[in-house]
């Protein structure tokens, strides 16, 4: 998540009520092809509290293990929500999941962390600090993934079993035709390939520190995420702020979970960890999001190169879209 209130494309809820989609599992765009391991689960519970981001109130999230083919979904109040692109929702600076009335706000740190880690299945029960909300925000703790991976590292995973028992092979999505989306300048591509990368760019140029950043990312082995892209923070804009605020976001935003940057005076709450700390945040995200593709443990990050610049949330979720579907008519 980065915090900047640039303009916003077109709405996402009009853009997928367009659309019209086949049922097929697979289609001439994306297979779903044997992925050579085991869906995978937690091999114990994780239960974290923190403060949410824009809504500024404590919330409690608790990872349960799940069942082979149950996938990764949300449980708020009396109903749930799988963490899938058809209950994505375009929210301003956040990804948000909407279903029956259930809302999940900023869940694409978390998820990030799940997908990067092979957690397939897991059960997420959330709770806010007031019973009348509405709503509720999964915590931002310091910005980053870091303590999702560093809980999830601590706990462990293990095989799933279905429920008669039986360990269940993950199918993985493989791309074999280029897609893309794009407005003016920014856009999001994935090109096949041979295994996963992800490349990102972002471009601030009224931010001299921030400026032009790319970076390329691909899971190499097992320590990859949790070493070069979960510790990279949420940054934003420093002459943003108040804008933001006014519009009632980052009510629980501060220098502890996020890296504030000035137009004028550079970072103001230095050191980075990585020089390009924000394009890794940026990939962080991506993740997340192409996580929301997973359905009963299959999917998620796809085999392809996925290019994205300047990409904000509508971007994202339209090429997910129009990755994990037979196909979209405009």
């Amino acid at each position: 998540m980065s915090l900047s209130v640039a303009g916003k494309a077109t709405k996402l809820s009009v853009l997928i009520s367009s659309m019209r989609f086949s049922s097929s599992a697979s289609s001439s765009t994306i297979s779903l092809n044997p992925s050579g391991r085991l869906q995978q689960t937690l091999a114990g519970c994780v239960e974290l509290q923190g403060k949410a981001l824009h809504s500024g109130k404590l919330s409690s999230v608790k990872l349960l293990p799940e069942i082979a083919g149950a996938g990764r979904y949300f449980e708020f109040r009396s109903g749930s929500i799988p963490a899938s692109i058809e209950f994505a929702q375009e929210s301003p600076l956040c990804t948000t999941l909407l279903k029956e009335g259930i809302k999940i706000r900023t869940v694409e740190h978390l998820l990030s962390a799940l997908e990067a880690k092979g957690v397939d299945n897991c059960r997420i029960q959330i709770e806010s600090e007031s019973v009348d909300d509405e709503e509720v925000e999964v915590p931002i703790f310091d910005g980053s993934a870091k303590e999702w991976v560093d809980a999830i590292e601590e706990v462990g995973v293990s095989v799933a079993q279905d429920h008669a028992g039986q360990s269940v092979e993950k199918m993985v999505a493989h791309l074999n035709n280029p897609v893309h989306v794009c407005k003016n300048d920014s856009f999001v591509a994935a090109f096949p390939a041979l295994e996963t990368r992800i490349t990102c760019g972002i471009d601030f140029p009224q931010v001299p520190a921030i400026g032009c950043q790319w970076f390329s990312w691909r899971p190499l082995h097992d320590s990859s995420f949790a070493k070069d892209i979960a510790p990279s923070r949420t940054f934003c804009v420093y002459e943003e702020v108040e804008r933001m605020r006014e519009a009632g976001l980052i009510k629980g935003g501060s220098q502890d979970n996020a890296i504030v940057c000035s137009a004028e005076h550079g970072w103001m709450n230095p050191p980075l960890r990585f020089d390009n700390e924000p394009c890794r945040h940026k990939i962080l995200d991506l993740i997340g999001d192409l996580s929301l593709v997973a359905q009963g443990g299959n999917g998620g990050l796809p085999i392809a190169h996925i290019v994205a610049f300047k990409a904000n949330a509508t971007l994202k979720h339209l090429l997910i879209f129009l990755t994990s579907k037979e196909k979209a008519v405009f």
